[in-house]
């Protein structure tokens, strides 16, 4: 078990791991899919989701909005289809409206009582910025994909935050959903880690590429880590 005690910030990767993401890619892909034609199983969209999204995100940077523009232009090379325009827009208008997992909030504001918070996400700001509200808790510090000019797993985005929160490594703990996006990173630069096994079509890896990693906690829930960072 960790010793809670040395952390003075908690830092949260936020779709996956805060906001039911898979809900909203699922949701957002089977919609243009049914309209083509398609009918594809879950697993498989996650699975080509973290592919084609790594590789929007690979070379220049471009805003998270054009990533998942991409993405759903990638899934209509894959199924031989050509997206609306409308289709194509769909999936980043629909981020905002994505929701929390049911334990988040109550988590969120639990563990608010004894640390700081910060955000780490792949995200573009004003998309976050339709996020935000949802979470009900003031966040110390933000850092975006759009900020850092770079998408996690590159170092980029973790080292202008750590830069922002003014705290050293080894009072920093890092909370996330995806082993590949953040786990692996953080560990490299130090960090603690938390890997919240969040429930999923595609059990232990979710809407990313796989990766192997040994966190320094495994949790299933916000929930739970809440109750071992903060017992009664």
């Amino acid at each position: 078990m960790l010793d809670f005690s040395r952390f003075e910030i908690l830092t949260f990767d936020c779709y996956g791991t805060l906001i039911d993401w898979e809900t909203g890619i699922l949701s957002g892909l089977h919609r243009i899919l049914s309209s083509h034609g398609k009918q594809i199983d879950d697993a498989a969209i996650l699975k080509l989701y973290g592919d084609f999204e790594q590789r929007s995100e690979q070379g220049a940077f471009r805003p998270y909005r054009e990533v998942l523009e991409s993405v759903v232009r990638q899934f209509g090379e894959k199924f031989r289809f050509t997206p609306s325009p409308e289709e194509v827009r769909s999936l980043p208008d629909s981020l905002p409206a994505w929701k929390p997992w049911p334990d988040t909030v109550s988590a969120l504001r639990q563990l608010k009582t004894r640390f700081r918070l910060a955000i780490f996400s792949n995200v573009d700001d004003d998309l976050f910025a339709g996020t935000r509200p949802q979470l009900q808790v003031d966040f110390d510090e933000v850092v975006t994909a759009q900020q850092a000019q770079a998408y996690k797993p590159s170092l980029k985005l973790f080292e202008l935050a750590l830069s922002r929160i003014k705290t050293p490594a080894h009072r920093v703990l890092h909370v996330a959903q995806s082993v590949y996006h953040d786990v692996v990173p953080a560990q490299s630069l130090g960090l603690a880690t938390v890997w919240v096994n969040r429930p999923s079509a595609r059990p232990g890896v979710g809407a990313v590429k796989a990766a192997e990693a040994k966190p320094d906690l495994t949790v299933s829930s916000l929930s739970e880590l809440a109750a071992a960072a903060i017992p009664d």
